[in-house]
């Protein structure tokens, strides 16, 4: 029976991963576990008290975030209104949960429970979207320590150089500060040269080039050829962290439907494939955080100034493409490069911890069903976004860092919930853990330690393919 159950994943699912289709689970930010006591879990409303047998009767019992509204955004050409009503005071932990309470269905905790848990709550700093290192840390550290200001004066001093060289990615590694993190993130992706003297001039080439192509491909997204990607991307782009008033303004929408466009009619191999409209999200902050220093969450970006939008925009598009260069084929047909990914990743796990792989084999649980999102979204939609701002830091400052360093972090994240994963005893709970998992409390101190044990893995591993293997 147990046999017959673990058929390949692939063959269970009539539709091809390349295609677009929902992720499921998916919910920003992830569920906050101090609204349940220890010894309970969320109750929802469509789930048989039957256990679960496979991932797909799990995943067809169970409402899904992104089937939200869809048949609304079946007339969008004709009838799209890019107003969009932002709810005040969404960037409070409060308003966060109650709006993940009232958003998903299937949360069934009355107000009156909630009203009660919230009280009790411990009272935590709120962590700005885009914070200094220092105020990134759980615990409230001050804003800028004396360690901090140093590293700024030795970031400065590196970028002053005629030649950028490689101490400026070794410093990256452990994280960018804030006020300098844009000209960083800039040359480490390669968007930037290295010699002082070229960059702005190849900073004004590249930011005409990017609207050129507006000028010769944007007014095709109607066409029938290109009708269906455009259709896509504007139904993906309100979900795109819904719950930061930011990203629903119409002129912040307007943005990322042309960088998403321009780059999947310039990359027909893949095409725009869901998920990838996360990507630009990180790119878009940093860059916007050289214009805006407190509450970015609200701030209004019409406000700016046209060429500032421009530039904020066109900067995002090149190096989010940069980016998406080094890992394309998680994008192509069938998504090869995540399918990859995730072998390894169960390999890995297979033998740096037998007691995980061994629970996930006995419950039936399939890597593909949680990290196939962890690979195609880099850990986008299990970390608040401070979290992966952070994690880019150290991703573009090591060498092959979104492909193959991901790999260790996906490895260190998963050891990460270990006592929790092997206290779950059935295959719904495994799955509601892993595709919930309670990061939204995360700041960079437990950023640095999942760092830090991810480099140990590689170090361990990477270079030893048969280190532990029985």
């Amino acid at each position: 029976m147990a046999t017959d159950n673990r058929i390949n994943f692939w063959r269970r699912n009539a539709k091809v991963p390349g295609s677009v289709q929902p992720v499921y689970g998916a919910q920003h930010p992830p569920l906050d576990p101090r609204l349940y006591p220890k010894d309970t879990k969320p109750k929802f409303n469509n789930i048989k008290t039957k256990k679960a047998s496979s991932f797909h009767e799990f995943a067809r019992s169970t409402n899904d975030a992104w089937d939200i509204d869809d048949e609304e955004d079946e007339e969008f050409l004709g009838t799209f209104n890019p107003a969009v009503s932002i709810p005040p005071g969404l960037h409070t932990t409060s308003s966060i949960q109650n709006q993940v309470a009232t958003r998903f269905d299937f949360l069934s905790v009355s107000s009156k429970e909630n009203e009660l848990k919230q009280q009790s709550l411990p009272v935590r700093p709120i962590i700005p979207l885009v914070a200094r290192i220092s105020d990134q840390n759980a615990s409230g550290a001050p804003p800028m320590t004396v360690r901090e200001k140093s590293r700024l004066d030795k970031f400065r001093q590196l970028l002053a150089s005629p030649n950028t060289d490689l101490d400026l990615r070794k410093h990256s590694w452990s994280g960018i500060p804030r006020e300098v993190r844009p000209i960083t993130w800039r040359l480490l992706s390669g968007y930037l040269p290295a010699n002082k003297e070229r960059r702005e001039l190849v900073l004004k080439r590249k930011r005409e080039e990017y609207f050129r192509f507006i000028e010769q491909y944007y007014h095709s997204r109607t066409d029938e050829h290109y009708k269906d990607t455009y259709r896509q991307i504007h139904i993906d782009i309100p979900r795109t962290n819904p719950l930061i008033p930011l990203f629903q303004q119409p002129a912040v929408q307007e943005i990322f439907e042309r960088i998403l466009f321009i780059w999947a009619i310039r990359h027909p191999a893949s095409g725009y494939v869901q998920g990838i409209n996360d990507l630009v999200t990180p790119f878009f902050v940093v860059f916007l955080s050289e214009f805006v220093t407190e509450d970015m969450e609200n701030f209004d970006v019409a406000a700016l100034p046209l060429e500032t939008q421009r530039n904020i925009e066109a900067d995002s598009f090149w190096c989010m493409s940069k980016l998406l260069d080094g890992i394309q084929d998680n994008y192509t047909f069938a998504q090869p490069g995540i399918q990859n990914k995730v072998k390894a990743l169960e390999e890995l796990v297979s033998r740096i911890d037998e007691d995980i792989h061994n629970h996930f084999k006995r419950y039936e649980v399939e890597y593909l069903q949680f990290a196939f999102r962890w690979m195609n979204n880099l850990l986008m939609r299990e970390l608040p976004l401070r979290c992966t701002i952070r994690l880019w830091d150290t991703y573009q400052a090591e060498a092959e860092g979104f492909s193959r360093f991901h790999l260790y972090v996906c490895a260190a994240f998963l050891i990460k919930w270990r006592k929790e994963i092997l206290s779950m005893v059935d295959f719904q709970g495994l799955l509601m853990l892993l595709q919930n998992l309670p990061t939204i409390h995360w700041g960079n101190e437990e950023v640095g330690l999942l760092l830090a044990e991810a480099y140990r893995l590689k170090y361990m591993f990477a270079d030893a393919p048969s280190h532990y293997k029985r």
